[in-house]
């Protein structure tokens, strides 16, 4: 099972309606279709639509370890964040990975990324910190 697809399943079997947002050019490139916990596709022809979609449908996001498109998902979402082309929204980025790759950035980058621009990320150890974290903006006592 994917991770993509733990997701899923874990959404649909506490409660949850699981929207799966596909695009043509990543089945072109490498043959996937949605698992089947997904109730719902939202099927875009390019990757920049799908991922636009992925940014604009959520109230908060959550990256887990990934590669390149999962990177390219969380800048652009940060970017839209910086820029105020979105509205104010949780950008939890799960694992020790994310946050040595980030930490390096901010060392390395510093004149660029300024304290107000680092604000936007949060870093979560573990994916129960990261869903803690979504829980404490969503769900009131």
């Amino acid at each position: 099972m994917g991770c993509m697809e733990a997701v899923s399943r874990g959404a649909a079997e506490s409660g949850g309606h699981v929207i799966g947002i596909t695009c043509n050019e990543i089945e072109a490139w490498r043959p996937v279709l949605p698992n089947a916990w997904v109730q719902e596709e939202w099927r875009y022809a390019s990757l920049h639509e799908r991922m636009i979609a992925l940014i604009q449908g959520s109230a908060a996001a959550i990256a887990l370890p990934g590669g390149p498109g999962t990177l390219a998902e969380l800048s652009l979402m940060w970017t839209l964040l910086l820029t105020g082309a979105i509205s104010p929204r949780a950008l939890i980025l799960v694992g020790p990975g994310w946050q040595a790759t980030f930490q390096q950035f901010y060392r390395s980058f510093d004149g660029y990324v300024q304290a107000n621009q680092r604000k936007w990320v949060t870093f979560a150890p573990d994916v129960e910190t990261a869903v803690s974290y979504v829980k404490q903006l969503f769900v009131k006592p």
